[in-house]
């Protein structure tokens, strides 16, 4: 391939915000790709890429190129050429890019290959507190799985369409998508395209969502007219999910702390032609206090370490720190134990993370039951969503029962 200067430039501003600035891989790829209006969608593809490869293998390329953080643009720039030849591309001859050994980088590659924190590229403690928690024949596949770049999937929004009549829509506008066996609303591009861009986006009939992430809202087994709420809505995902599911009949609460979140979800839901969607922003306890034995269904969607979707957000592991689990842990165990409490008696609950984690997920449920809020409730099944098994993003979620008579 032939590299443009320009190009690879902007690879090196995004990796400098990145790395050094702090600031998120998406946002930042955003922010680059409109640099230059002049750009088609191979160069974009080339620098979003890139730059999330590099994100993805960064302490692997910075070991090989033997910097260390904060990176200079010099740097930068020789994490860059290490990514060049071990992706077999010929280097230009720019002056940034100093003679590169090549033959070195590939010798350092082998040896640091056999090691599983440099091959997968993940901080020493986290690789050492996965390994503890899964057992390492289950986090060596599952980091690797977490490494790949992760599909697009896209769910049949059921209040507009179907999936079959969706398949038809996309291939119209020279989108192929496939269906995924196991889940009914899922439809799997095997080659990426901007569906943004696409009238079926525009007109609402489908939102891009991981297929694991389509099974919390099912789980829930919601009914139309019930009155569900959805506590950590955020942009609203699964309230969008779950307000189909519900046929928009009955009542969807969605909760969440910040406004702008659900601002994002109105918008949505609009789009959706979701109407039976209520966003309330929790500015006190009384928000959800109001609503405590009122619901027959609730989901709590919880804040957790993210471990499960690197593939998607590959700087969660520069970004996430140790005592990060110990804080978030806590913050789980009571919004379960304050949230549990809006759900009636012979309703149903689902607790969801993103996380591979026990101590987010299985133990969490275990510590909660134990609890005099969950002493009314009982476990009805739970499922462990692996990325090495399932080839999609790595989830936990638990379906609870409040006893009827509680």
């Amino acid at each position: 391939m032939r590299l443009h200067r320009n190009l690879v430039f902007a690879v090196i501003d995004a990796l400098n915000l990145i790395f050094n600035e702090g600031e998120y891989a998406d946002k930042v790829v955003q922010k680059v790709l409109k640099f230059d209006k002049r750009w088609g969608s191979r160069d974009r593809g080339f620098i979003a890429e890139t730059t999330y490869e590099m994100v993805r293998y960064k302490r692997l390329y910075a070991e090989i190129a033997e910097v260390k953080a904060p990176f200079s643009r010099p740097d930068l720039f020789r994490m860059w050429a290490v990514w060049a030849v071990l992706s077999g591309i010929k280097l230009p001859d720019w002056k940034q890019l100093e003679p590169t050994p090549e033959r070195r980088i590939k010798g350092r590659f082998d040896e640091l290959s056999k090691i599983r924190k440099y091959r997968e590229a993940i901080p020493d403690w986290m690789d050492t507190l996965c390994e503890k928690a899964l057992g390492e024949k289950l986090w060596t596949a599952e980091i690797a799985k977490l490494n790949e770049p992760a599909d697009v999937i896209l769910r049949t929004n059921t209040l507009k369409t179907t999936k079959e009549k969706l398949r038809k829509s996309l291939l119209d506008e020279g989108i192929v998508t496939e269906p995924i066996k196991g889940y009914p609303l899922a439809l799997r591009l095997p080659e990426r395209a901007n569906v943004f861009v696409t009238q079926s986006f525009k007109d609402g009939l489908f939102e891009v969502q991981d297929a694991s992430s389509q099974l919390v809202a099912e789980l829930l087994d919601v009914q139309p007219g019930q009155r569900v709420v959805d506590t950590c809505a955020g942009a609203g995902g699964k309230s969008l999910h779950l307000a189909a599911l519900m046929e928009n009949k009955g009542q969807l609460i969605s909760m969440d702390i910040y406004g702008s979140k659900l601002k994002e979800l109105k918008r949505r839901a609009r789009r959706n032609g979701a109407h039976n969607i209520e966003p309330r922003e929790i500015t006190s306890s009384k928000v959800y206090k109001k609503l405590y034995d009122s619901a027959d269904r609730v989901l709590i969607d919880a804040p957790c370490t993210g471990l499960g979707v690197i593939r998607r957000n590959p700087d969660t592991k520069w970004k996430l720190q140790p005592d990060f689990l110990d804080k978030i842990t806590k913050t789980q165990q009571e919004i379960l134990r304050s949230y549990s409490k809006i759900v009636k008696p012979g309703g149903k609950l689902v607790y969801a993370t993103c996380s591979i984690l026990p101590q987010e997920n299985v133990e969490q449920v275990k510590s909660f039951l134990a609890s005099e809020e969950g002493s009314k409730f009982s476990m009805v099944t739970d499922k462990k969503i692996y990325a090495s098994k399932s080839g999609f993003d790595g989830f936990y979620m638990a379906l609870l029962q409040k006893d009827p008579t509680a």
